[in-house]
């Protein structure tokens, strides 16, 4: 086996090297060992990080007990729910091409063998996964796990829970002592939150992928079993390296096609139609939204987790997880794929114990008796949408899968809040925000905040909102985001005017502005595109080279 690490250890010209290694600890017998990258996004602000550092602990001992060499290094990571609502969130989607940049700069600049990552949160997972797939080295990931739902005025909460607790105590319906309440409570532990929002999606994508061991994405970051995951996962790093066995070997076109079909069955988050194509190109693959919908078409939704539903992350373990789920989709799914523990999808799930049978019925449903007939995700398209656009179907209201109603046209999230929070936003209104998508905002902000704050105010059921911005996997409700092309490249959400109807039906994939096209070119050919304020850092490198978000929002 030829080490990628002999290029820094072995040699008399390496001696420098050497003498540098031996400076942090390394061993002369070391030396002849694998070099295995700890990938740790370990910060002290994100819950779901927080606790990373035992994590990678567990993963080096694993690396350790079965003969490699562990070096860990850090990511940066941001979490989404304190980047909401403000120029903060600009950044986040930016971060994961960062955080996928530094990663390839580390392990290349020092020939490491292997990697173990170890992720957790909205970004950092697929910015992790996309390294993987651009490095192609051995690597096996340990995602960082839920945080238990906290628990207020004896019902399970979360994260969604205080921000549409905002709008509750803006429209009266709670008081101030009660929003403390959920803020004090809501959020209970470490781990990512603990509804099926876009962390924990990512987390059952890559365990979906066949990039973590089996039962990792759904074990909670306070589980013992994270922590035997977390060596087991060092320990099987060896065996990949060993036999060079490496990620594009795992993640091909079927096992993206499985992880597909996985989201669409648990009803995940719509920001999975950003990082899924994403994550398949860094390996040379194709995702389009239209195989979303393919998907979503022939695929039952099978768990109800918040925040479609009522259960949470921790009700999906106790039902046996992912791998379950994977067992339910049966021959949906080609169980002839490689898995990050050197066995088929299909040994892996021959291999299942259901611990809790009883749980897991009620929980994980069928293929002939499913929540809903069809998956998590529509992509809609029309005219306000030729590109497409998305929206978490299982999500949403039966009265509001067809509507039409008058725009409420916003050119910032922030424009939209004081509308939504002044009571200006009215039944029947379909809020359009534009000029939030990749290159437009720049950064493509979530807009949690509006649609939390009409969940809220009870309007839920009767206001929808469209953007090329994107949601917070905790988003529910008509709220259809991606619209593309997006404003600032000229698409028509550009060019929608207060008081058009626009009609949205989500049974026949369609969103539209009843405008005519002759009217809409008029409209067009009279547009001054806005001119950015964004004019120093990260961000104008950023606008300048972001793609659509049809096609993953990547970097040129």
């Amino acid at each position: 086996m030829e080490l990628r690490s002999n290029d820094v250890t072995k040699g008399m010209e390496r001696a420098p090297h050497r003498s540098l290694l031996k400076a942090v600890g390394v061993t002369d017998y070391e030396m002849d060992l694998p070099f295995i990258a700890v990938v740790n996004s370990w910060n002290e602000i994100i819950p779901g990080h927080i606790h990373l550092d035992k994590v990678a602990e567990a993963v080096k001992a694993g690396i350790r007990l079965a003969g490699g060499v562990p070096f860990e290094f850090s990511t940066i990571g941001i979490c989404d729910g304190i980047a909401m609502g403000h120029e903060g969130m600009k950044y986040s989607l930016p971060s994961r091409e960062l955080i996928e940049d530094s990663i390839e700069v580390m392990v290349q600049a020092h020939r490491f063998d292997g990697m173990v990552m170890v992720p957790c949160c909205d970004k950092i997972v697929p910015g992790h996964l996309m390294a993987a797939g651009r490095l192609d080295i051995p690597t096996a990931v340990v995602t960082g796990g839920p945080m238990l739902p906290g628990f207020v005025h004896d019902e399970n909460k979360d994260l969604i829970s205080v921000f549409e607790g905002v709008g509750e105590r803006q429209n009266d319906r709670i008081s101030d002592e009660e929003l403390k309440e959920l803020e004090d409570y809501s959020c209970h532990s470490a781990g990512s939150c603990s509804g099926l929002f876009t962390a924990n999606t990512m987390a059952c994508m890559t365990e979906a992928l066949g990039m973590s061991l089996p039962g990792c994405a759904t074990t909670h970051a306070i589980d013992a079993k994270k922590i035997r995951l977390a060596k087991e996962t060092g320990m099987k790093i060896m065996q990949l390296v060993e036999k060079e066995i490496t990620p594009s070997q795992i993640v091909t076109q079927s096992s993206i096609n499985n992880a597909v079909c996985v989201d669409m069955a648990i009803g995940g988050s719509t920001n999975s139609a950003l990082h899924l194509p994403a994550i398949a190109r860094e390996f040379g693959l194709d995702l389009s939204l239209d195989r979303f919908d393919e998907m979503s078409r022939i695929t039952p939704h099978l768990v109800n987790l918040r925040p479609g539903g009522s259960q949470f992350l921790i009700d999906l373990d106790k039902a046996g997880g992912i791998p379950v789920v994977m067992q339910r989709l049966g021959d949906l799914l080609d169980q002839d794929v490689l898995t990050v523990n050197g066995n088929t999808l299909y040994e892996n799930l021959s291999d299942i114990t259901v611990v809790n049978p009883k749980t897991s019925a009620s929980i994980i449903k069928t293929l002939s008796d499913p929540v809903h007939p069809e998956g998590g995700i529509a992509i809609l398209k029309g005219s306000l949408a030729p590109d497409g656009s998305v929206i978490k179907q299982t999500a949403v209201h039966p009265d509001m899968m067809v509507h039409s109603g008058p725009a409420r046209v916003f050119d910032s999230e922030e424009e939209a809040i004081h509308a939504i929070m002044d009571r200006k936003i009215k039944p029947g209104d379909v809020i359009v925000i534009r000029f939030e998508g990749p290159m437009g905002g720049p950064g493509m902000r979530e807009m949690l905040s509006p649609t939390a704050a009409i969940a809220g105010m009870g309007l839920i059921e009767s206001v929808a909102l469209i953007t090329d911005g994107r949601f917070s996997g905790g988003t529910r409700g008509p709220c259809i985001g991606h619209v593309t092309p997006e404003a600032a490249h000229g698409g028509p959400i550009a060019f929608v005017k207060e008081g058009d109807i626009i009609e949205i039906d989500i049974p026949n994939r369609s969103l539209n502005v009843e405008v005519t096209p002759d009217v809409l070119k008029e409209r067009k050919d009279q547009w001054d595109k806005p001119v950015s304020n964004i004019k120093k850092g990260y961000l104008v490198r950023y606008q300048r080279s972001v793609g659509t978000a049809s096609k993953g929002s990547v970097l040129s």
